[in-house]
């Protein structure tokens, strides 16, 4: 079994962190995630850029690109798609094929990525 665990806090108080501070909070992170991959037990990892980095495409009526993370709170995350993109226009049109379905697909600049020790082949560790 698989499991994501997605990291929340207040983005106002992140953001007013110190370099000294976020890169202690990144040190703390980097050893919890050797230790698990040293296990074989670490996938991928991402750290997402503020939500005043992201995109949302709406599909409806008529397909919707806005400026920002608008899904509504009655919306939970259910997962993330990983892509490379050159161009914010490529990687929306990526979202629109999979935005089809009520709900929203919020598109984020990805911070940091770490790809893990796990073997992406089939799932497999």
């Amino acid at each position: 079994m698989l499991y994501a665990v997605i990291c929340y806090n207040s983005e106002s108080v992140v953001g007013a962190w110190s370099k000294e501070k976020d890169d202690a909070v990144m040190a703390h992170h980097q050893g919890v995630m050797a230790k698990f991959a040293a296990k074989g037990k670490l996938g991928p990892v991402a750290r997402l850029m503020p939500t005043t980095t992201s995109t949302t495409v709406r599909p409806g009526r008529e397909m919707m690109v806005l400026d920002g993370p608008f899904a509504e709170t009655k919306e939970q995350l259910l997962g993330f798609y990983l892509f490379d993109c050159e161009t914010l226009d490529e990687v929306i049109a990526a979202a629109r094929e999979l935005a089809h379905e009520p709900g929203c697909v919020e598109i984020r600049p990805v911070m940091y990525f770490h790809p893990g020790a796990m073997n992406a082949a089939a799932g497999e560790k």
